[in-house]
């Protein structure tokens, strides 16, 4: 995702990362702690928004964690789901996997109308606070 993040963003895509789990749940972090996750991993989104109170996650209809969507310069979302079709934390399958969102974003960029729209995304799922 980090080198995903750096081709992109140098094209000059806006790549947000957004935290939706609810303080206490797996997965929460404060904004000094995500800072330095991030700099642990060199990830490098155009800014990462801590959203603990779920409410861009439930716009979204977010239920695992990576989940993906490609938002058009017009807002209109033109691919939601997994990032690629390999559903494994194994580094090794990144090289022979399809990725949906390069690929979308290949597309729009071009001209071209997305392929695929619409992938079954796989991961841990977002820690919502209780009662959502």
């Amino acid at each position: 995702m980090q080198n995903l993040q750096k081709e992109w963003t140098a094209k000059g895509v806006v790549w947000l990362t957004i935290l939706s789990s609810a303080p206490g749940a797996q997965g929460y972090m404060t904004a000094s702690a995500e800072n330095d996750y991030m700099q642990k991993v060199h990830a490098t989104p155009t800014a990462a928004l801590l959203d603990s109170a779920g409410a861009l996650g439930h716009e979204y209809d977010a239920k695992t964690t990576p989940e993906m969507y490609v938002i058009d310069p017009s807002g209109k979302l033109i691919y939601a789901g997994a990032i690629d079709d390999h559903p494994t934390t194994d580094t090794s399958d990144i090289a022979h996997s399809k990725n949906y969102v390069s690929d979308a974003l290949t597309e729009a960029m071009s001209g071209q109308q997305v392929a695929v729209t619409y992938t079954r995304p796989y991961g841990c799922s977002v820690k919502y606070s209780a009662g959502d």
